[in-house]
């Protein structure tokens, strides 16, 4: 069991990193400054490090590696939150969601 329950958390671990990728890509087309460093490879597990500036001082870093998972959101070089594990997950999540345009109306489309 516990050998499944590592392979899995590997896994997720390789999709977190694909995503932080594309994030780091998708903010800086919206002109924000971006980076997203990998280390690892497949065969000794894989880790990433995300770092954004959202403007104003509003500074947000997400670590994933096989030790963890974190997100710490700071401003003005002052720590605000820190989170862990899912945690963590869902505000990378909630960055993600607030880069996806709004969908647009159909009915508005066609006048």
């Amino acid at each position: 069991m516990f050998a499944r329950l590592a392979e899995h958390y590997r896994s997720v671990v390789a999709d977190l990193v694909m995503s932080l990728r594309a994030l780091a890509d998708g903010l800086q087309r919206q002109g924000l400054a971006a980076t997203c460093y990998v280390c690892g490879d497949e065969r000794q597990g894989q880790g990433a490090s995300f770092v954004a500036d959202l403007g104003d001082g509003h500074m947000v870093r997400f670590l994933v590696s096989d030790y963890g998972i974190s997100w710490v959101e700071s401003r003005n070089g002052h720590e605000l939150v820190k989170l862990e594990g899912a945690e963590a997950i869902g505000e990378l999540g909630r960055l993600a969601a607030s880069l996806t345009p709004a969908p647009v109306d159909v009915a508005l489309s066609r006048s």
